[in-house]
């Protein structure tokens, strides 16, 4: 059993041009955290010199090599205080001359590791090359320990990465911007790889932008430990490391589970070309011509009784298209079955024929989740219908411990498409592997449709910051600050159709919602259901802007286009 361990964020405004009175301040703020336990101290990305550079020329003077001046006065106080640190400073290569925007971990023995910053966010290439170093974890006597800068976190591959190199504890530094802290992103990248993240985050204004502050320590299930909300200062917790060795998320050993083969496009780029180009490459599968759609999702309690379940269906679907213009419902997982065995049901039965009776009577889609009889085997799968009858069957491909007693799992992913736009579908758990979300994304999906029962928690609210923030970023109280299944969809730039069961019974507390694909605008093009049975409806707009080239977000996909695959092989390994 291993000890608490106690850990540090720093959350500082350092000012451009400066350097000597930054550090010196740093290091107060280390110190304060050391005469305090801390072991593991964290220091805001670009800490040392300010973040906000023209280009290379005015950075110039204040880069440095690692090990270099800085290093050794911070490795000086943590062989003093037998601590850990991390900083942030812009580094210059010696051998050829390139600027990096670098963190490095420095303890008692001096510099441990540097991490320079492997996706560039937009102001970088002004001064900076995108990080050469990979994504490593440094084994230290306090844990196993990764770093990550910034825009990094945007990117599920290099969280996964760390995680499944052993890191026990992600040290998040960044100068995050556009949205209120501590940032949903964060959240979702400690959840899905059952590991600690220490954020330590910059605030104040700089050259005109907005930083948010925010910094924090999360803990594997997504609880903030402790939380600055604004101005320079120091935020101390105490973790325990066998949490994060558990590799644990909703309950779940998610590494276990985790099915690589079915990976393999992760190392490939889909967006490097006009996804317009690509994806009608050869007259073989162009993306549907884009429009807008109304899609929603429905939260309910699935029985045991499929007749009640085809009633609660129809009246949900009636509703959607009625009141709403709904033109896609997405049910819960197993609704049509319910969650008691047996109840399977073969996909060309008579309750089919009964979904699809009602998508042609109210012209609409309908994806509805059940267990699936096939050939003697059962699923846990999910069709999608529409008014020209069955279009496809999707079948869970990582199975969660409700599923291992009697469910086969499927082998490949499903994309399909519609009159609304192409469409992935994911049952419940599969949402859960980032790497599902990012497959779908990368076959040019504009909708994933999630028929789920997970249990959570996967929401967390946000009391109001009192901060200055920018307009339109809200700083009020908010209960769905945090949604995971909003992260999916905004990662991936896709909308993200969440359908969870409702049956606190079981532990299935919906908060289902549709989900826009840009999760820095505000307001934000959503819709969630907070509690009780009914529906949710949002507008699924997949058009394209420009008749040569997409200025449509889930077409353009930016964040799908940022990738830097030649760093990602490793998950796809299945050793």
């Amino acid at each position: 059993m291993t000890l608490p361990l106690k850990v540090a964020t720093v959350q500082f405004e350092p000012t451009l041009f400066e350097k000597e009175r930054n550090i010196t301040r740093l290091l107060d703020l280390v110190a304060e955290a050391a005469d305090a336990g801390a072991k593991l101290i964290v220091t805001p990305e670009m800490g040392t010199t300010g973040y906000c550079w023209f280009d290379r020329a005015e950075v110039a003077p204040f880069i440095e090599t690692i090990p270099g001046p800085t290093t050794e006065r911070f490795a000086a106080l943590a062989q003093q205080q037998d601590c850990y640190i991390v900083i942030g400073m812009p580094e210059v290569d010696a051998a050829t001359g390139l600027y990096y925007n670098s963190a490095v971990l420095i303890g008692p023995e001096g510099v441990v590791g540097t991490h320079r910053k492997t996706h560039p966010y937009i102001s970088e290439p002004k001064w900076s090359a995108p990080g050469d170093l990979g994504h490593q974890v440094f084994d230290t006597p306090i844990g196993r320990i990764a770093l990550l800068i910034c825009m990094d976190i945007h990117f599920v591959e290099t969280a996964r990465l760390v995680a499944l190199g052993g890191a026990d504890i992600i040290c998040h530094i960044s100068n995050w911007l556009a949205e209120r802290t501590p940032a949903p992103y964060w959240i979702s990248r400690a959840v899905e790889n059952g590991c600690y993240l220490i954020e330590s985050n910059r605030w104040g204004l700089e050259r005109g932008v907005q930083f948010s502050g925010g910094s924090c320590v999360i803990e594997p299930d997504g609880t903030l430990a402790a939380v600055i909300d604004g101005g320079d200062g120091v935020a101390l917790a105490e973790i325990d490391l066998e949490r994060a060795r558990a590799r644990q998320m909703f309950g779940e050993p998610v590494f276990e589970q985790r099915r690589p083969e079915l990976y393999m496009e992760l190392p490939t780029s889909t967006y490097a070309w006009n996804p317009l180009d690509f994806f009608g490459l050869y007259g073989h599968r162009p993306l549907p011509p884009g429009r807008q759609s109304r899609v929603a999702v429905a939260q309910f309690t699935p029985s045991a009784d499929i007749a009640a379940n085809l009633a609660q269906i129809e009246a949900l679907a009636s509703e959607a298209r009625r009141s709403e213009g709904a033109e896609m419902v997405v049910f819960p997982e197993r609704a049509l079955t319910g969650f008691d065995l047996p109840n399977a049901q073969p996909v060309n039965g008579p309750a089919t024929a009964r979904l699809q009776t009602l998508a042609s009577r109210l012209g609409i889609y309908l994806v509805v989740g059940l267990a699936e009889e096939a050939g003697g085997q059962l699923y846990n799968s999910a069709l999608l219908l529409g008014p020209e009858g069955l279009i496809g069957t999707h079948r869970k491909l990582h199975l969660d411990a409700a599923d291992g007693n009697w469910a086969s799992a499927g082998d490949d992913w499903s994309v399909l498409d519609t009159q609304i736009g192409r469409i992935g579908l994911l049952i419940g758990h599969d949402a859960s592997f980032p790497e599902a979300g990012r497959v779908l994304a990368l076959r040019g999906c504009d909708l994933i449709a999630c028929p789920a029962a997970i249990r959570g928690p996967f929401t967390g609210a946000h009391a109001g910051s009192k901060v200055a923030q920018s307009y339109p970023i809200p700083t009020g109280a908010d209960p769905h600050h945090w949604h995971h299944f909003r992260a999916r969809a905004g990662e991936n730039n896709v909308f993200f159709a969440f359908a969870n069961a409702l049956d606190p019974a079981r532990g299935y507390e919906g908060k289902s919602g549709v989900f826009g694909p840009d999760t820095f605008e505000f307001p934000r093009r959503e819709a969630i259901i907070a509690e009780g049975t009914g529906v949710a409806v949002a507008t699924v707009d997949t058009t394209n802007l420009d008749s040569r080239y997409p200025t449509n977000v889930v077409r353009r996909k930016d964040l799908v286009l940022m990738r830097q695959p030649h760093h990602y092989q490793p998950l796809i390994s299945t050793r």
